[in-house]
């Protein structure tokens, strides 16, 4: 399922190519113990995916381990 809006949205992550802030993801999509997002750079148009795990020992668990 994918998901635009929702209680937690990551922002301002860096580039992993060139380090420029990048203010929301373009893409994020939730599935079972995890969310992945999508992010493309404006500055050198380099996109990348980060997924965040949630730990399976507490189900109801509303805040991602890592992104």
């Amino acid at each position: 399922m994918a998901r635009r809006e929702f209680g937690y949205l990551p922002r301002e992550n860096p580039c992993a190519q060139c380090g420029e802030p990048i203010a929301a993801p373009d893409w994020i999509e939730n599935g079972p113990r995890r969310i992945s997002y999508l992010w493309r750079c404006k500055a050198c148009n380099y996109r990348f995916e980060a997924v965040a795990f949630y730990d399976a020992s507490q189900p109801d668990r509303e805040t991602p381990l890592a992104a």
